[in-house]
């Protein structure tokens, strides 16, 4: 018996799916992408983000055709292709990555909060507060954590208008020269937006827990386009707002765009901003850490609640003695673009080892 099958009471329709992707995938690279992005392929930038688009939906389908052929989670996956051992070994990578990718994300925010808003308040602090509202959303199961995906695209989807109103002080020609740019720094422009795009292969996880999976797919499709759609949109709007200078010196493009908005009533509409942001943010903590604590529940046959414990107390510990700009630095550029490179490569290789498998018990 497949040890990933779920209750039915416990599993989300397939149109969830949709929520599920997009929420996870909008996080904090929306924020900064732009920059990296801009020093490699200037305004060529939207050539890599389609492309990086199309990567995900080929990873996407690579993904449903692997649980067509072996349903389950990618604990299971690996464990009937490559034995216990070596499965297993495979497995605790992608728990570790679902890990940091989580841990990367809160520590990410926090900073965030610490430069626009509460300069002095303690990283630990916030994320204490942080890791008691996700246990207590782990606590509500799958089903309430796909609910907070949902609500987090109703709540902040008005956010993609904010920018819309720099456009009164952009200038169209910034768009110009198109097509400058050689295959190769297009390419590294596609690695270098992999962080925007992240989260799609959270399914490999959560997969068990939809209704009737396989026909999930169409709305998987949907929300990683919307992404792509919406990260373009973000860059087209970066470009001719900043000089290629500007944003290639600015940190968080789509926030410093933000401030020149001044209404009667606020005058720092980045704190809006920032402070709603977490609607967006919240799914991108949960998730990860879900995914990662349901993984060494498989692994190990122990409740779900003690590796979220013991994950949570690291996340502590390490915003109270290890965080800082230097090591967040570091830490981004573990997850991207090295985690996109790894995602890219295995997946493929693992649906031609099951492949292999088939064919062999065939013979």
């Amino acid at each position: 018996m497949n040890q990933a099958s779920v209750n039915d009471k416990y599993k989300v329709s397939p149109l969830y799916v949709f929520f599920l992707v997009h929420a996870m995938q909008v996080g904090l690279g929306l924020l900064s992408f732009q920059r990296d992005l801009a020093k490699v392929t200037g305004t060529d930038g939207w050539i890599s983000i389609l492309l990086a688009g199309l990567i995900v939906h080929i990873l996407i389908w690579i993904i449903y055709k692997i649980f067509s052929m072996v349903p389950g989670d990618i604990i299971y996956v690996n464990n009937h292709v490559f034995g216990k051992w070596i499965g297993n070994l495979f497995s605790l990578i992608f728990i570790l990555y679902f890990f940091v990718l989580g841990m990367t994300i809160i520590t990410g925010y926090i900073n965030i909060i610490h430069i626009w808003i509460f300069d002095e308040v303690p990283s630990w602090a916030l994320s204490l507060v942080f890791l008691v509202l996700i246990y207590y959303i782990h606590t509500g199961g799958f089903r309430t954590i796909t609910g907070i995906a949902f609500f987090a695209i109703i709540l902040s989807y008005w956010l993609i208008f904010v920018p819309i109103y720099g456009l009164k002080y952009s200038d169209f020609t910034n768009l110009l020269p198109i097509f400058d740019h050689t295959l190769l720094e297009i390419m590294k422009g596609t690695r270098s937006t992999a962080f925007s795009m992240l989260g799609f292969e959270m399914i490999l996880m959560f997969y068990p827990f939809i209704k009737n999976a396989e026909t999930s797919k169409k709305y998987a499709h949907r929300g990683a386009f919307l992404t792509t759609l919406l990260t373009l949109f973000m860059y087209l709007i970066s470009i001719v707002f900043y000089s290629q200078k500007q944003l290639a010196i600015t940190i968080w493009p789509t926030l410093s765009l933000t401030s020149v908005i001044h209404l009667p009533f606020i005058q720092r509409f980045e704190y809006i901003m920032v402070s709603w942001w977490i609607f967006v943010i919240i799914p991108n903590m949960v998730i990860p850490l879900w995914a990662a604590s349901r993984g060494i529940k498989r692994l190990f046959n122990v409740e779900q609640k003690y590796p979220l414990w013991v994950m949570s107390i690291i996340i502590l510990l390490i915003n109270i003695f290890f965080i800082n700009l230097d090591s967040l630095y570091i830490l981004n550029k573990i997850i991207n673009p090295y985690s996109m490179c790894f995602i890219v490569l295995y997946l493929p290789l693992l649906l031609v080892f099951i492949k292999i498998k088939k064919w062999r018990n065939h013979l």
